[in-house]
């Protein structure tokens, strides 16, 4: 079982990965499309964790 903190740390790096795109990374880009990659960003985390842990197959 993964120790919480590890969560906790990559939840952190997800947000500051979404605020750097939220600053420079999307300059000049219309609102709605920097959304929708500041989304696709968040989500890749999560389903990262999910995936490296192998819970997507603990699903039934």
């Amino acid at each position: 079982m993964t120790p919480f903190w590890i969560y906790a740390l990559l939840s952190a790096v997800a947000a500051v990965a979404t605020a750097i795109l939220a600053k420079i990374g999307v300059a000049g880009v219309p609102s709605a499309l920097a959304t929708a990659i500041r989304t696709v960003v968040i989500l890749a985390f999560p389903w990262g964790i999910v995936l490296a842990g192998g819970q997507h197959r603990d699903s039934r």
